[in-house]
């Protein structure tokens, strides 16, 4: 008997449906690959598209065989050619290595790792939570490289960044670092969050000036361009009679949740979630998880990666978090001081409610005050839904989900938003067929309906 047969093999109608390709996965990034016959030749690939694992640390997994139930386990060059058919997926990770009592070297540095970020041994009875004054964490890198660490919590979170920084040979302010999907205070210290063995910080790329398009002379506010977030998306959910919802929200890798009430869990490094509530009749929800009962669902997300600005005007059914504009040909321009009014009226056009145009408005309105003239265009949902997924069960029968983009214009400029100013006298009703509402579905008050408004700030 073959061990492919052990392992769970294929019947010969199946083996000539094998795809010459298969998915290598590390962290957040996913390649498709050639199928590689030999372990060696699988091998250069993984160190090919994945140049942060040393050779010789590259440990292939999967859960695919029948033999793992359901588990990840290490695959061997000694079995490779017996399963190399059996798979479509392999998860890709750096072994760890033992637990040294000297100082990790920092290589072409050629600094010590700081005690704290030495290889953790496993925890012992000191190390427990209970003397409150060391934790054992991991820290997750950019590229998906985990460490395991035992840091004093009386550490301050730029410290942490700061060090880890240094072992990427990166500036410390190319980074932040999250917990639980929120952004840690960098003046704060490790023991002012509820952070216990064996939880995970994140370290994320800031998007860098170098990658807005910036020229001599223009002003921007440095705090801002470091953070192009998604302000203030909240959700909210009518139905006709009072049932139980599960609400479940993914993120795309250049968007992780900065923000979330009620607080829940976050997985998959703060671009995933889910909300269990009971909704009632008068629009109010109840969060299951903490009992709290609230008027919406609340997120908001930071970017993660530094953007390339297009160099042409992006299709309207596009959208990226980080890398959408706004153009001449796809958005109106408004003196600051009409703003509120044309708002006011585009959103109730598209559906929103007296309060949810309310707070819409007051929202983003201290930063809309910062400039003369505002450009602003609304995502088309089929856009935004591959950006920011939503997920609800039961199903909803009407899903409206209206998000803005918009920039200061200054009055210099205004010469290169002629068609912008002129589609500004327009009816605002054209917005209905960009975002793509019902309006009489998304009125209706027999049917299961979910309201969802946002908007972000670009720079480009």
């Amino acid at each position: 008997m073959s061990v492919s047969t052990l392992l769970g093999g294929r019947t010969d109608s199946e083996a000539k449906q094998i795809s010459p390709l298969l998915v290598l996965k590390h962290g957040q990034k996913r390649v498709a690959v050639k199928r590689q016959r030999s372990y060696n030749l699988m091998l250069d690939s993984v160190c090919k598209h994945f140049p942060s694992i040393p050779r010789d640390a590259v440990t292939l997994q999967t859960n695919q065989l029948d033999i793992c139930d359901g588990h990840f386990v290490d695959i061997t060059a000694e079995i490779w050619d017996e399963i190399i058919d059996l798979l479509t997926f392999i998860e890709v990770t750096r072994a760890e290595m033992p637990p040294s009592p000297v100082p990790l070297s920092l290589g072409d540095w050629g600094v010590s790792l700081p005690e704290y970020l030495q290889a953790a041994s496993h925890i012992n009875s000191r190390d427990s939570p209970g003397n409150g004054k060391k934790v054992t964490i991991k820290v997750i890198f950019p590229s998906g490289e985990i460490r395991s660490t035992k840091i004093s919590r009386a550490t301050r979170v730029d410290k942490l960044v700061a060090d880890a920084s240094r072992m990427l040979g990166y500036c410390p302010t190319d980074f932040k670092a999250t917990w639980g999907g929120t952004t840690m205070r960098q003046d704060w210290s490790i023991g002012s969050y509820s952070i216990k063995d064996g939880d995970s910080i994140n370290l994320q790329a800031l998007p860098s000036i170098g990658s807005y398009n910036i020229k001599d002379g223009d002003f921007h506010d440095i705090r801002e361009l470091a953070h192009v977030r998604g302000g203030k998306p909240v959700i909210y959910l009518y139905s006709p009679s009072d049932i139980d919802v599960s609400v479940k929200l993914s993120l795309v890798p250049e968007w992780s949740l900065s923000v979330i009430y009620p607080v829940v869990a976050t997985q998959d490094h703060g671009q995933r979630l889910e909300w269990n509530v009971r909704t009632h009749q008068d629009g109010s929800l109840t969060e299951h998880n903490s009992g709290l009962d609230v008027s919406y669902l609340f997120w908001e997300a930071e970017s993660n990666l530094p953007h390339s600005p297009a160099s042409k005007p992006q299709p309207l059914d596009t959208f990226s978090p980080t890398s959408s504009s706004l153009s001449d040909t796809d958005s109106v321009v408004i003196p600051v001081d009409k703003v509120t009014v044309y708002l006011d009226k585009s959103l109730k056009a598209l559906g929103l409610h007296t309060e949810a145009r309310t707070s819409f408005i007051t929202y983003w309105l201290p930063d809309i005050l910062k400039h003369e003239y505002i450009a602003l265009r609304f995502v088309p949902q089929s856009a935004y839904e591959r950006a920011a997924s939503l997920n609800i069960s039961p199903q909803p029968d009407m899903v409206t989900r209206v998000f803005m983009l918009f920039r200061g214009i200054p009055k210099e400029h205004l010469a290169n938003w002629a068609n912008a100013q002129m589609q500004a006298e327009k009816d605002v009703a054209w917005w209905v067929d960009v975002v793509g509402v019902d309006l009489a579905r998304a009125g209706d008050m027999a049917l299961f309906r979910v309201l969802e408004w946002g908007g972000m700030e670009v720079f480009i």
